[in-house]
């Protein structure tokens, strides 16, 4: 993903023109962080990883993985950077992580973890430093151990050091959809754009985690699509009539409360070959590969994970003819409305959901208005358009 992250972004510095010296800058990070955590469990590794903070403090979530590396943080703190600067909220790039697979620990030791990672990397985060948030294996309840002890050891009692809170501790509403709403409208405007009804669409998600699932409850209610295939880490489910996520509530057993509603079942990896008009990749990086981009039938992808398409894919899907409408776009929901709670903790205001959702919405429209304009200016696809238009804000 590192890779793919570098060669997006030197290829956008070709476009514009940009000189040896200033594509080495937007590749090159502000500072890379690692720490021990200590615990009277075991010692685990961390990282912060700070891509710039030019047009803001740093931002990016914190993710509690056994396959957590050095790279792979790398990779998402330069991509927080270039998704901030692709919406134009004013913050940059950071990202964190830890080597743990959470499902062995308690919560009373994944408290401890919690609280060690702040204290590793107090001095290095804060509202105008660097505001974490929320990431793989990691919640409302971790973000509040964090921000617990970063006040204990800073005194700053904004809330604004963390976001992607509990509400009673100064989260946000809509916080939870927000990834997978904002990947709902960046497919609305994309289809209103360039013409295709959105009725009886026929999508398929891959990754039925908190992103995947809200992405198709509000794309089955609000734009009047067919969700004809989900996959999660064991099996694909089909429904040709499409499934209904009406009334529905996420949680883990989601796909078990789907199965009743199937077709048929199948491997996980034949969601990538459903018969379907849109491929919704909201699962994990590298899902499409140069080994199996040709399965794809669907015209039009959403990168929802970040990352799902590598380069040599990517290519291959834009030669003959697939859309790509862009991770750093189009999963850009949850870093708006963590940028919108990180404004209110800072005025001491909490917002309705409805203003929240307003919000989201304006900043999704003008990205995907602006993107889209670019591509057709610049007779480029949507990717390349954004990692462009991002450049150029954090170049200026």
């Amino acid at each position: 993903m590192l890779a793919h992250a570098h060669d997006m972004i030197s290829r956008a510095a070709k476009r514009l023109g940009l000189d040896e010296t200033t594509r080495s800058n937007l590749l090159r990070l502000d500072h890379e962080h690692t720490a021990t955590i200590t615990t009277s469990f075991g010692d685990f590794q961390a990282f912060r990883m700070q891509h710039s903070n030019h047009r803001g403090p740093y931002k990016g979530g914190i993710r509690f993985h056994p396959d957590v590396d050095h790279d792979e943080v790398k990779a998402l703190a330069t991509l927080m950077s270039i998704k901030a600067a692709a919406v134009d909220i004013p913050l940059g790039g950071g990202k964190g992580g830890v080597v743990i697979r959470p499902r062995d620990y308690s919560a009373v030791q994944l408290e401890e973890v919690a609280r060690g990672y702040v204290r590793a990397f107090h001095a290095h985060l804060g509202p105008q430093t660097d505001v974490p948030a929320p990431d793989v294996n990691t919640d409302a309840q971790v973000m509040d151990w964090m921000v617990d002890e970063y006040e204990r050891l800073s005194g700053d009692t904004s809330k604004a050091s963390f976001t992607g809170k509990s509400l009673a501790n100064g989260g946000s509403e809509g916080r939870t959809a927000a990834t997978g709403r904002g990947g709902m409208l960046a497919l609305r405007e994309y289809c209103q754009r360039q013409g295709i009804n959105t009725q009886g669409l026929r999508v398929a998600v891959q990754g039925l985690g908190n992103v995947g699932f809200y992405f198709a409850q509000a794309a089955q209610a609000e734009l009047g699509v067919r969700i004809v295939a989900v996959a999660s880490s064991r099996q694909t489910l089909i429904c040709d009539k499409g499934f209904d996520f009406h009334g529905m509530a996420f949680s883990r057993t989601a796909v078990e409360e789907l199965a009743k509603q199937v077709t048929h079942t199948l491997p996980a990896v034949a969601v990538l070959s459903a018969e379907a008009e849109v491929m919704v990749l909201a699962a994990m990086e590298n899902a499409v590969t140069a080994e199996n981009h040709q399965v794809l039938q669907a015209t039009t992808v959403l990168e929802l994970a970040n990352g799902p398409v590598d380069t040599p894919a990517l290519d291959a899907l834009e030669a003959r003819g697939v859309t790509v409408i862009p991770d750093v776009v189009a999963n850009a929901g949850g870093v708006i409305v963590s940028y919108l709670e990180w404004r209110q903790n800072l005025a001491g205001e909490h917002w309705s959901e409805e203003r929240v959702n307003d919000e989201l919405e304006r900043i999704m429209i003008a990205a995907m208005d602006a993107c889209q304009a670019r591509a057709e200016q610049d007779g480029s696809m949507l990717k390349a358009a954004a990692f462009t238009l991002a450049l150029e804000r954090l170049a200026t």
